[in-house]
């Protein structure tokens, strides 16, 4: 178990590299910085000065290799659009993306969890076929798009929810911010949540179904009826818990990218986060904040898959076996 763990986190290591390489290359292409940061009455001194302060005067190899140096530090530099620490700038936005990222997770795990669950087991009833023909929307429909629709009908039309914005928020601490202690903060929350896990959840209540009706044809599913144990007690602690192993990747893939694709609903509700940052940071053409946060969204998926492959070992004893060489 253990030489998994540290081989695991040695090929987390390499995917970081490779990814810190590939977006930090990308970035050369992006724009100049120094056209933004300087007026039009700039010089070429000025601009010979300005590169040679922010190190863009360097090689690319030195450029790359200074950036991995100090971002193991924390230190992701000063963002040329703002003039402050990039690390600072990224600490203030964090809650806010968090804070959204995590509610819209519960929401998608509770409710595809359940959903999931009782479609399977009613997989022939009214209310079931109705969840699936309306979890077709969450798929089909792209997100900016379900975030309008939303802005329209609870916001334009029955005006019940703010259409933008976080809210009065609450700091606690230097750096943390919540709006789950004001009321205005948590009607903020409601909409962007539902817009970012919607499509999440219907992927993991579609999977949990299906997962759960392989299961349940299963001959030790039979068996456990024959001896007459409850429905419940076959549902839940036989057929769940053997459908969870593919069930666990796939949740752990989407909290992923509910951080990363925060973007689109961050926009869509002007939701100050790390995502509106980063669009931000590419219209300013500010590549210490785009290669930040690129490196902090890598580093949040190698660190959610390590996590999931080791969760395997628990859920499934098998795989315990495997791992350890056992028979």
């Amino acid at each position: 178990m253990l030489s998994f763990i540290i081989r695991r986190m040695g090929q987390s290591v390499l995917v970081l590299l490779i990814t810190g390489l590939v977006a930090f290359s990308m970035f050369r292409f992006v724009g100049d910085p120094i056209d933004n940061m300087l007026g039009q009455e700039r010089t070429m001194e000025d601009i010979e000065r300005l590169r040679g302060q922010l190190g863009l005067d360097q090689p690319f190899p030195v450029q790359y290799f200074r950036f991995l140096e100090n971002a193991a530090q924390g230190n992701f530099g000063v963002s040329y659009r703002q003039g402050r620490p990039v690390a600072e700038i990224l600490l203030e936005r964090a809650p806010a993306t968090l804070e959204l990222a995590i509610v819209s997770a519960f929401l998608a795990v509770l409710f595809g969890i359940a959903l999931g669950v009782y479609t399977a087991i009613r997989r022939d009833g009214v209310m079931a076929n109705i969840i699936m023909a309306v979890s077709l929307i969450g798929v089909s429909l792209p997100t900016f798009l379900i975030g309008i629709l939303l802005i329209y009908l609870f916001s334009v039309e029955l005006g019940w929810l703010p259409s933008f914005g976080r809210g009065e928020v609450t700091r606690i601490g230097e750096f943390w911010t919540t709006g789950f202690l004001t009321e205005t903060g948590l009607k903020a929350l409601i909409l962007p949540s539902i817009t970012l896990g919607l499509y999440q959840m219907t992927l993991i209540m579609r999977l949990v179904r299906s997962e759960m009706l392989e299961v349940l044809r299963q001959d030790y599913i039979r068996f456990a009826r024959a001896r007459g144990l409850k429905d419940r007690v076959i549902n839940f602690r036989h057929a769940l818990k053997n459908t969870m192993v593919p069930v666990v990747t796939v949740i752990g893939l989407q909290l992923g990218a509910i951080i990363a694709f925060a973007i689109i609903t961050e926009t869509v509700f002007q939701w100050p986060g790390v995502g509106l940052l980063f669009i931000n940071a590419i219209q300013f053409v500010d590549i210490p904040v785009m290669a930040a946060y690129l490196m902090l969204i890598s580093v949040m998926f190698v660190a959610i898959n390590l996590i999931v492959d080791i969760l395997y070992v628990f859920i499934d004893p098998r795989l315990r076996a495997d791992r350890t060489g056992g028979h």
